[in-house]
């Protein structure tokens, strides 16, 4: 990161719709500076309470969330992409798991430089709330990997690497740790903002007016 560069915290996890519209008024927030805003991204696990010890979710464990929880989520989810002029296929996205996506971005952001991984990021994104596919799914995650350069290989080897999802589980219990409860979260220095926020607000965060 150069001397004229500076960076936000964001904490999401690609199945929540609010992630993704979040990140559009980030992006909107973004071309309005004179100077690079780079996202220092933090993986969220939104399923944690219903994975099993071998990572799986169980759709079964209670987690509060009824018909009307949904229902209220889906109404929220379209007046913000009316607001935000959005296209979205889908506004909840209750059975995708989004742990492999999250796995393969760690993986990339570890080994490939900043603007290959937001490519994939952003793909990511927009494999799932713009063209309705299931990012849990190893050949979708190849394709969107591939279409911004990242080697099939590489996808295959991290969603098979036993270290990388142990830290993925120590990722999401710091970020419990650091009393993040919900995504998205965006913070800049000790300040922070939670939910797809306007771009004015982000504007605050960070430039403090």
């Amino acid at each position: 990161m150069s001397e004229h560069e500076s960076s936000i915290t964001v904490y999401s996890d690609y199945v929540c719709p609010f992630c993704y519209l979040g990140r559009e008024s980030l992006a909107r927030y973004q071309t309005e500076r004179s100077e690079s805003l780079r996202i220092d991204w933090r993986p969220f696990d939104l399923r944690s309470q219903k994975r099993t010890a071998d990572g799986k979710i169980d759709h079964s464990v209670e987690d509060g969330k009824d018909e009307a929880y949904f229902e209220q989520a889906r109404q929220n989810v379209e007046r913000l992409a009316e607001k935000y002029d959005v296209e979205m296929a889908q506004s909840i996205a209750a059975d995708v798991d989004s742990l492999p996506a999250q796995i393969v971005s760690v993986h990339v952001r570890e080994t490939h430089d900043y603007e290959t991984w937001l490519a994939f990021d952003e793909a990511v994104f927009e494999a799932l709330w713009a063209e309705g596919r299931d990012i849990g799914d190893e050949e979708v995650l190849v394709d969107v990997a591939s279409a911004v350069g990242v080697d099939a290989a590489a996808v295959r080897t991290a969603l098979g690497d036993e270290a990388l999802r142990e830290r993925m589980r120590e990722r999401f219990e710091s970020a419990h740790e650091e009393g993040v409860t919900g995504v998205p979260t965006f913070t800049h220095g000790e300040h922070a903002a939670r939910g797809a926020v306007p771009p004015e607000q982000l504007k605050r965060l960070v430039e403090g007016y």
